[in-house]
């Protein structure tokens, strides 16, 4: 059975080797530099800022920033963050890659093309090698929901049981009077759906909010060459949409590597309405704060086959 968030059992992987790539930030418009590098079973995935000699654990509860896209930040250090995480850890979950180090050297990752293929290009290029350690799952035992505003435009986003084994998402979103429009997406996540379905998705935006954004500082980086862009019913870019639901398809893109986040693969059914960043990490830490609502699977090898920091999670939920 393929894919990270559609294993059951197994054991944890890492990359066979390092490798990087260089390009720019998507938010801050500054050259960044990226290294993935292998890490030893139980690490998980750690961003390390190379510039300041620091580690972020990619982490629900490290989430500092989900203003369009999601960022950690070390508590009570604002300076020392890491942004434009998710479509590595999208890349990473999909492909199975339990532990790693991702060295970056400023506050972001390279957005590349804008979606999560020139991630995979990398992993597959560096290769994969699986440890002794047996991998453990988060399992949802029952349905968490959370919402953003009320009536028909409400936002929301809900993880529930499932009785098969891995990860399913459906996912819609509605752009009124734009080229996007409403779209909608459901599938079953592994590692050749999300390959075929999800991984050159690009990321996009409506052109009369590009000068808004810029004005507060984001968007520096972006471009027709990392972004779609729509105006009206337009696509901009000239070579146009890779697939007629693009959009929606870098939605789903996003929510598996926000997901990624929980520090482990999940055993759960996600569904969403206009659901983005932000949602996607109130959602996880609706999730770990109701300690009826989770448990891992593999209790037998919890000691061994979740990072340190999943452990803590743990007994800071039962404490709580």
């Amino acid at each position: 059975m393929d894919g990270f968030l559609a294993v059951e059992t197994g054991r944890r992987t890492t990359l066979k080797a390092p490798i990087g790539c260089v390009g720019i930030g998507l938010h801050s418009g500054l050259r960044a530099s990226l290294t993935l590098r292998p890490a030893p079973a139980g690490t998980g995935i750690v961003f390390r800022r190379t510039d300041l000699g620091l580690d972020l654990p990619a982490r629900f509860d490290w989430v500092g920033d989900t203003r369009l896209c999601t960022a950690l930040v070390m508590p009570g250090r604002p300076d020392v963050r890491i942004g434009t995480i998710e479509h590595v850890m999208a890349a990473f979950a999909a492909c199975g890659i339990d532990d790693v180090i991702a060295e970056v050297d400023g506050p972001e990752v390279p957005i590349m093309d804008g979606s999560a293929a020139p991630f995979l290009f990398l992993i597959d290029c560096a290769g994969k090698t699986d440890t002794m350690v047996p991998r453990s799952i988060v399992e949802v035992l029952k349905t968490v929901r959370v919402t953003e505003g009320e009536g028909p435009d409400a936002a929301w986003a809900e993880l529930a049981p499932t009785a098969t084994p891995g990860f399913e998402a459906s996912l819609a979103i509605d752009f009124a009077n734009t080229a996007i429009g409403r779209q909608a997406l459901t599938l079953r996540v592994t590692e050749n759906s999300f390959r075929a379905l999800l991984a050159d998705a690009r990321t996009f935006t409506r052109a009369e909010d590009v000068a808004k954004l810029r004005s507060i500082g984001l968007a520096q980086g972006g471009s027709l060459a990392n972004a779609v862009v729509v105006d009206g019913p337009l696509v901009l870019n000239p070579g146009g949409l890779r697939h007629s639901d693009e959009f929606v398809r870098h939605k789903l893109l996003d929510v598996v590597g926000d997901l990624a986040l929980a520090g482990a693969p999940l055993r759960a059914r996600f569904s969403g309405e206009r659901s983005g960043h932000a949602l996607n990490n109130r959602l996880l830490r609706a999730l770990f704060a109701d300690a009826t609502a989770w448990r891992w699977q593999d209790d037998a090898h919890l000691d061994t086959a979740i990072p340190a920091f999943s452990r803590q999670m743990e007994r800071e939920t039962v404490a709580a």
